[in-house]
């Protein structure tokens, strides 16, 4: 709507969608004692926690600030399964900051001259891919349900000699 609202000034916007790693390792992360019903024994899907506990592994201990709650004896990642509530703000390498910030900049560059900027872009080579392959899943969902999905169109009666209503009885067609 903002786009709508500041057109006539000749202005664009464009939404900057950096990686989902860009948020996660960029903010606290805040972790609450698992419910009894998603602990593994009881579900079997995969759990957020344990993929970012797998993302912290990636990072070196020493860059996993302390943050907030009670002092646990445990340190990194396994802090997430904590049965107390724990903040844990992750703390990228210099080499991981410069890479990110990088990227960003080269993308806003690329885009900041055109005339026609897109409305949304994606930042990293890991986000085009995954919105490519949801397109591509959107695309294919599409084309195998068409079909339901014209037969609710109305179709136009062809143009004839018009029934008058006080002689149809509307049982003929019900």
């Amino acid at each position: 709507s903002l786009a709508y609202e500041i057109a006539p000034f000749n202005i664009k916007v464009t939404i900057v969608q950096p990686n989902v790693e860009i948020g996660v390792l960029t903010n606290p992360i805040i972790a609450t004692p698992q419910m009894p019903q998603y602990k593994p024994e009881n579900n079997s899907a995969p759990l957020f926690r344990d993929i970012l506990g797998g993302l912290l592994d990636r990072l070196e201990p020493s860059s996993i600030g302390e943050g907030r709650g009670p002092q646990t004896g445990i340190d990194g990642p396994a802090r997430l399964s904590s049965d107390q509530i724990v903040s844990i703000r992750p703390q990228l390498p210099d080499q991981s900051k410069r890479q990110l910030v990088a990227e960003t900049v080269h993308s806003l560059t690329a885009i900041g001259g055109h005339d026609n900027p897109p409305a949304r872009h994606i930042v990293g080579h890991e986000g085009v891919t995954s919105v490519k392959e949801k397109l591509k899943t959107v695309s294919e969902e599409l084309e195998d349900f068409a079909e339901a999905s014209f037969a609710v169109d109305i179709e136009q009666q062809p143009a004839g000699p018009s029934i008058p209503t006080s002689d149809v009885n509307t049982m003929d067609y019900i």
